[in-house]
């Protein structure tokens, strides 16, 4: 009994391997949908209900977050890159911002245009264009904050 408390309660190997595992096959179906009007049924639900059904809510929800959160390790990986590499060089840390972005956007652009059924050059007016003035300030906002912010952190000698 006590065995059978302490695994329910410890996120094992298994458990982290079954989140993995659901979180792919998320992936998998999520690009998938059925037309049937303005709002398509998506695959992607159905793939979160098996997950529910296989791994219970809190393990679910641990789906959906690495599902979520592998969209946005593309850009960290290629910004973090260029931080990592030039501390303290706004100029670069930007430019890495705007690679890491650049890179989401062609992903999200080619899964647009596959999904949608349209070229990649509408995709990318539909897609990318619109968003692109409001990215462009987000960046520079992130530059200059994070850079007075990391400076006051090393200025207090805490180190990260």
């Amino acid at each position: 009994m006590k065995n059978e408390q302490k695994r329910k309660n410890n996120f094992s190997t298994s458990t982290m391997t079954m989140v993995a595992l659901m979180a792919a096959v998320l992936c998998v179906l999520a690009p998938f949908s059925i037309p049937v009007g303005p709002v398509p049924i998506s695959l992607a639900t159905f793939g979160l209900y098996v997950a529910v059904m296989i791994l219970g809510g809190k393990n679910a929800v641990g789906v959906c977050l690495m599902y979520l959160l592998m969209g946005y390790m593309l850009l960290t990986a290629i910004a973090g890159r260029f931080v990592d590499k030039f501390p303290g060089k706004r100029g670069m840390c930007a430019f890495g911002l705007v690679m890491g972005t650049v890179a989401c956007y062609a992903v999200g652009t080619v899964w647009m245009a596959v999904q949608m059924e349209i070229s990649f050059s509408a995709a990318l007016m539909v897609g990318v264009v619109p968003f692109l003035v409001g990215d462009v300030v987000k960046i520079i906002i992130a530059v200059w904050l994070g850079y007075l912010i990391r400076r006051r952190i090393r200025k207090a000698e805490y180190d990260f």
